[in-house]
This record gives structure tokens, C-alpha cells and sequence, in this order.
């Protein structure tokens, strides 16, 4: 059995071949570059045999190997070493039913006790923040995880089964919550996939793109995470289908193109003011084609439009550009403001604004519903304002019955025709609550720092995970992070569709406790 780290040129004397001996059994040929850090090489052992490095004991010439440095203990081609450590831990039967007190804990488990219920977080393994920062923001997506527990078990043993499997264990860690702790299956699989991750200057993990990090996730779960019939899970959450239409001032020509994008671009330029304007820059295009007309090279000019809608929304901040004077990505540091909300109405096709109108009308007078019985509520039980008030909050708690949409009722994006559930009809309303943000600090895009800020779903709290630190922080912090500064800036925006019940006489708005799961089932603009 082989396990390889980077790629081996013919005469690099740095990466040996090694038998590993670990209990009954034997791993032969397994290459190590010893111009890695042994840590490295222990995760290559981690992949294998599933003794996490914590719990390793690597005999190499008699000496215990350490994590920072070989010394004398750098092995030779065809060494065989010895490998100790279990990969689980042996099962106690505790007693039951006694009860348990915070000073009765492990210090770790009390320092981590207040932030338990947002999840954990996890160590920095080497400028491994922008892979850190990337799984808070998608942890953050219930369906994305739902679906990844049933689908990781039979991903397969090549390197994208073995990619989502590790984010599937990784994401299941989380849910558990407590400690941090340190990602290294998908840390060891991410690189056995997309080796781009494994680039090193001077000996030394290189930084890597957040938004690289992420669609290259991306495309790995769209291969392998599948639903009842067949389709991406991922395409069905974040895919966006668009319609590009171009026209030639000079031939008159026309040029249609139908695709699917995971991530609307946030161009900025001088006189950018908002994300919405970038929005809009981001969707422009001008190409040069071959007119038949004219018989020549001509330029046509036009845009892009969306024709569906997904349950999950991201916008990409395009910060980073190319310097050819220094030749590194350089970083726009101006100042974008976003909202809490964002309204992808303006930028969806003529078709799919219609479709959108009547639930942006509901959505408005149940939004207006709850104001007035909110002004009611204040001035005093008397007998109309508790009707109101009762009323409001009833048509607003029929909405949680969709909790638990199954992922086979989700909308197909290939036709309009409604999917509905047997009491509730859910439709897009083009709006969007702002969920998850992955931020950078620092000039460049080969530095600085990655850092996610996430909105829990249970209470609206928004906590930042700045790779093993948790802490909460609040909505006027997060509006904060629109740049104009050297402090942590948007780079990626993670967005969920607000939409509205329309089944009933009177619509309602989703609750936000039932928008995870029902996100999955849309009328209109839904995609698949």
C-alpha cells in the first residue's frame, strides 16, 4: 500500500521509501519527503492506519520521532519502523445516572463549555486558515450536512470519495462541539485531491485562496453527493442557473448562453459604493466572436441573468488582482458596504421577476402583519390587539411544519411547476438573510489571515471562528467588515433565501428556525 505526499522527481534523494510496521500490520513502500516536517509524514500515518498524531509513537533508529524536526532520527530507503498507538480509544462502560458538575470536568471541556453549543474549533495546521474559515462558513448550511451523512459512507476509496468522507467525520466532530482539535484527515485528503494545496515556499506551507478552497469543495460533493434521483446536492443548494444574451452594435447578432454559476462576482471599481453595484459589474460581459454578417472578428456586449434562484446564495468579493510589476496578487482594501439582506430581484431574468412578484406581495404584508402587531403588543392586552397579535403568530407558526422537508421534494430547476409538501407551498421571494462570512486580513492574497463569522440558526447569534478560537460577536460588528482598512474585510458572503408560505389564504413569512430544512422545497426560482 502506497501513500504519497507531492510528486517525486527521478533523482530527489528527499522522499524515501518506508515499511511501516504498526501492530499486525505492515504498510510497505510508503513514500516520505523528509523535507517536510515529520508532522507531515505522522498524517500520512493518520490517513492509514487512523491513530490520530496525538496518540503516535514513531520508532525510528531507537528514537521516538518528534513532531518540528527529524534530527538524527531522518530515515533511509527501505527502513522499516515501528508504529504504536490506538486508533480508538478502548470503551468504558461509565457509570449511569450520576450527575455531573462543572468543576468536575476536564479544564478543557470547562474553558470550551460556554461555546459548546456553536460547535468547535479547529488548529491551525500551517497557513491552513483559509481551509479552516471555508468549513465553518459551509458548516453553517444544515442541508449541505444532512446530505453529506447519507451520501460520505458510499463516496468510495478514490480521492474525491475519500475527500467528502473527510468532510462528513469533520463535520460530525463539529456538531459534537467543545475543544478544538486538528483537522487532519481532510487536511491529508484535500491535498491527496487538489495537490495545488500542498505548494510550499521556503519549506513551508504556502497560503492558499479561501474562495479556491471552496469551490474546489464544491465540485468534490457536486461529483459524489447525490440525492434519490441522481442530482447534485449542491447544485440544488447553491447552483444558480444564468442566461448570458450578447448583441453586436454592428452586425445586430445575437449570441444566447444557458449555464450555472455557485458564486455571483462582486466586481469593484473606483466608483463601486455597494455589493449590489458590484453585483451588477460582475454581470456585464464583452467578447470578441466571429460574425458571419460582417465576416469578421466583432465585439458583441451584454449580460448576464438569473433564471433560477437556490435555497443559498454566495457572493464572492473580487479583491485580489494580478500585479505584473511585483508579480503577486495584490488586494483592493476599498471600503464595500453590504447588508443583512441582500435582493437579488434586479439582476434575475424577465421570466423569473414575474414569477417572484406575487411572493414578494406576501411576503411585504406579512412582514407588515407582524409590525403592527408587534405596535399592538405594546399598548396593552386589550382584546383586539390580542387577536391580532394571536393571529399573527399563528400564520407565522403554520410555517414550521416544513422542518423536515425530505431532500427528494426539493425543487427540480429544469422545470417551473411547483413542489409542494401536503400542507405547505414554499416560493423565493429573490430576498436573502446574510449567514456566513469568510473575511481576510492582510495586503495580499499569499498572506495574511482567514477568518469565518457565522450566524447560528438555533438564536440568530453571530460567533467568529478564528481557526481554534470561538467568540460572539454582534450583527454591528459583522456590518463592519465592509473593508477601507487593514482590519478583517468580506471575501466571501454566505446568503439563505428568505421565503414565503403560499398555501394558505393569508401567507406568511418563514421563520428562521424552519428555513434550513425547508429551503430544500421552492415554487419558482428553485434550483436543482
Amino acid at each position: 500500500m502506497t501513500q504519497t505526499v507531492g510528486k517525486r522527481p527521478a533523482e530527489d534523494m528527499t522522499q524515501v521509501k518506508l515499511n511501516v510496521k504498526w501492530g499486525k500490520e505492515t504498510y510497505n513502500d510508503v513514500e516520505v519527503d523528509v523535507s517536510q516536517p515529520p508532522l507531515v509524514f505522522k498524517s500520512q500515518l493518520f490517513a492509514l492506519t487512523g491513530v490520530p498524531p496525538d496518540r503516535q509513537k514513531v520508532m525510528i533508529k531507537g528514537a521516538l520521532l518528534k513532531d518540528d524536526e527529524w534530527g538524527k532520527s531522518a530515515p533511509k530507503e527501505g527502513m522499516t519502523i515501528m508504529l504504536m498507538g490506538s486508533a480508538e480509544a478502548v470503551p468504558v462502560e461509565a457509570p449511569k445516572n450520576i450527575p455531573k458538575f462543572v468543576e468536575d470536568l476536564p479544564e478543557a471541556e470547562q474553558e470550551h463549555l460556554e461555546t459548546k453549543r456553536f460547535g468547535a474549533g479547529l488548529h491551525n495546521l500551517g497557513n491552513t486558515c483559509y481551509m479552516n474559515s471555508t468549513l465553518q462558513c459551509m458548516f453553517a448550511v444544515q442541508p449541505l450536512r444532512e446530505a453529506l451523512y447519507k451520501k460520505a459512507s458510499g463516496a468510495g476509496g478514490d480521492p474525491t470519495g475519500r475527500l467528502v468522507t473527510a468532510i462528513a467525520e469533520l463535520f460530525k466532530d463539529l456538531e459534537s462541539g467543545g475543544a478544538p482539535f486538528p483537522p487532519y484527515a481532510f487536511l491529508v485528503a484535500l491535498r491527496a485531491k487538489f495537490p495545488q494545496f500542498a505548494q510550499q515556499t521556503q519549506g513551508v506551507f504556502a497560503q492558499q485562496d479561501a474562495e479556491e478552497c471552496w469551490t474546489n469543495v464544491m465540485y468534490a460533493m457536486r461529483e459524489k453527493v447525490k440525492d434519490e434521483d441522481g442530482n447534485p446536492v449542491v447544485d440544488k443548494l447553491f447552483g444558480m442557473r444564468t442566461r448570458l444574451r450578447l448583441k453586436s452594435d454592428e452586425s445586430a447578432e445575437e449570441f444566447t448562453e444557458d449555464g450555472m454559476t455557485y458564486t455571483l462576482k462582486v466586481n469593484i471599481e473606483e466608483k463601486t459604493a455597494h455589493v449590489s453595484e458590484g453585483v451588477a459589474l460582475g454581470l456585464k460581459e464583452e467578447r470578441e466572436r466571429s460574425s458571419v454578417a460582417m465576416g469578421r472578428t466583432v465585439v458583441f456586449r451584454g449580460g448576464t441573468s438569473l433564471t433560477a434562484l437556490p435555497p443559498f446564495l454566495t457572493l464572492q468579493m473580487m479583491r485580489f488582482f494580478f500585479r505584473r510589476d511585483n508579480g503577486q496578487k495584490a488586494k483592493i482594501l476599498k471600503k464595500i458596504p453590504f447588508s443583512l439582506e441582500f435582493d437579488a430581484f434586479e439582476f434575475c431574468s424577465d421570466e423569473l421577476k414575474k414569477e417572484l412578484e406575487a411572493p414578494r406581495v406576501a411576503y411585504k404584508e406579512a412582514q407588515d402583519r407582524e409590525i403592527e402587531a408587534k405596535k399592538l403588543a405594546k399598548k396593552g392586552p386589550g382584546p383586539s390587539a390580542v387577536a391580532t397579535a394571536s393571529a399573527a403568530s399563528g400564520t407565522l407558526t403554520a410555517a414550521n411544519a416544513v422542518a423536515d422537508v425530505d431532500m427528494k421534494e426539493a425543487a427540480v430547476a429544469s422545470t417551473s411547476a411547483p413542489t409542494t409538501s401536503s400542507s405547505t407551498k414554499l416560493s423565493m421571494t429573490g430576498k436573502y438573510e446574510l449567514v456566513g462570512v469568510v473575511t481576510h486580513k492582510g495586503r495580499t492574497a499569499d498572506s495574511g489571515h482567514y477568518v469565518a463569522w457565522v450566524k447560528q440558526s438555533s438564536d440568530g447569534t453571530w460567533v467568529c471562528f478564528d481557526d481554534d478560537k470561538i467568540t460572539v460577536r454582534t450583527e454591528e460588528e459583522v456590518l463592519q467588515l465592509s473593508g477601507g482598512g487593514d482590519w478583517h474585510m468580506a471575501y466571501l458572503l454566505l446568503y439563505r433565501a428568505i421565503m414565503v408560505d403560499m398555501s394558505g389564504a393569508v401567507p406568511a413569512a418563514v421563520s428562521e428556525a424552519a428555513q434550513p430544512a425547508a429551503a430544500m422545497e421552492t415554487e419558482g426560482g428553485s434550483s436543482a
